[in-house]
């Protein structure tokens, strides 16, 4: 079965997000002042071929723990959808 891996990466919250800072900074200059505490992060789309959701669920955690994601600044959430 194919499955759809969407992996939601965010930088941690004690960590500084100078790109999230210049983006909030940008929206106040924008007339935008009742958004703040901006953080931006990113998202990994892949598709998995898996007997199980589970394995496909396992298979993406691999992943990110091995190349995707660096636990020490970030964490993440991976969702598996059916295909």
């Amino acid at each position: 079965m194919n499955y759809n891996a969407h992996i939601h990466i965010m930088p941690h919250d004690t960590i500084l997000d100078p790109q999230g800072q210049a983006v909030n900074d940008s929206l106040k200059k924008l007339g935008f002042q009742t958004i703040e505490n901006v953080r931006v992060g990113k998202k990994i789309s892949f598709s998995i071929h898996a007997d199980s959701k589970e394995i496909a669920q396992n298979k993406a955690k691999e992943a990110c723990e091995k190349l995707l994601v660096n636990k020490i600044v970030e964490s993440y959430k991976i969702e598996i959808l059916e295909n």
